[in-house]
Formats: C-alpha cells, sequence, structure tokens
C-alpha cells in the first residue's frame, strides 16, 4: 500500500497538484486501494493522467474480481460499513475526487473510475 501512495503522490506532483489536492487524491487511493484489498481480495490500480482541452488532470482506477456489491447506494451512504472502519471509506473517496463511477455487480467484482482536475 505503501509503494501505491508514493506512485500516487508522484503523479499528482508531476501533474501540477498542490499539496491540497495531492493530499485528496492519495487519500482517496488509499481508501479505494484497501476496499479492494480488504473486500476483493486485491486487484489493479492504474493512474493515468488525463487531458480535456485546456483541463489537466489525474484519473485513478481501480479494479478488483472480488464477490462485488449488492446494494451500492447503500455502500456510498456514510456511516455504512461491513466491516469494523467508520463507514466513509467509498462515498469519502467519491467525495474528494471530481468524478467518480463505480461499476459492480454481484460476482463480477468492482471497478472505480475516479478524476480530479487541477484546472477545474
Amino acid at each position: 500500500m505503501l509503494t501505491l501512495r508514493h506512485a500516487v503522490r508522484a503523479a499528482t506532483v508531476e501533474a501540477g497538484f498542490g499539496l491540497v489536492d495531492q493530499t485528496r487524491i492519495v487519500t482517496a487511493i488509499s481508501e479505494l486501494a484497501r476496499n479492494a484489498y480488504v473486500y476483493g481480495g486485491g486487484g489493479t490500480v492504474e493512474i493515468e493522467p488525463v487531458a480535456s482541452g485546456t483541463r489537466r488532470g489525474l484519473r485513478l482506477t481501480v479494479s478488483d474480481e472480488g464477490p462485488g456489491i449488492a446494494d451500492l447506494e447503500r455502500c456510498l451512504t456514510d456511516g455504512y460499513t461491513t466491516g469494523s472502519g467508520l463507514g466513509h471509506g467509498l462515498g469519502g473517496a467519491r467525495r474528494l475526487m471530481h468524478e467518480f463511477r463505480v461499476r459492480s455487480a454481484p460476482g463480477e467484482g468492482t471497478t472505480v473510475v475516479a478524476a480530479r482536475w487541477k484546472d477545474r
């Protein structure tokens, strides 16, 4: 997990994000990767710089092949947890990013795509 955090931090610096946005993005990937590990049995993470017109940003894609999320809306609700945490992981990560999409179904794993824009 530490290696992932360092890789994302380096990508945010390279993309020109300030310290506050760097921290937001690193916090989001920490939550998403932890969920993939704990609930999905591990997975993959893609870190990619993105551009749309004059906007520049960073897109994170976290995928696992775990059991999937049966009730996505419930899992995005603050305070909901299936473990011993505070229930801020998925919803918290969503609030830290400008774009956030989850694709999941029972038995089909989960993929989260999240982006934060530098010049929004």
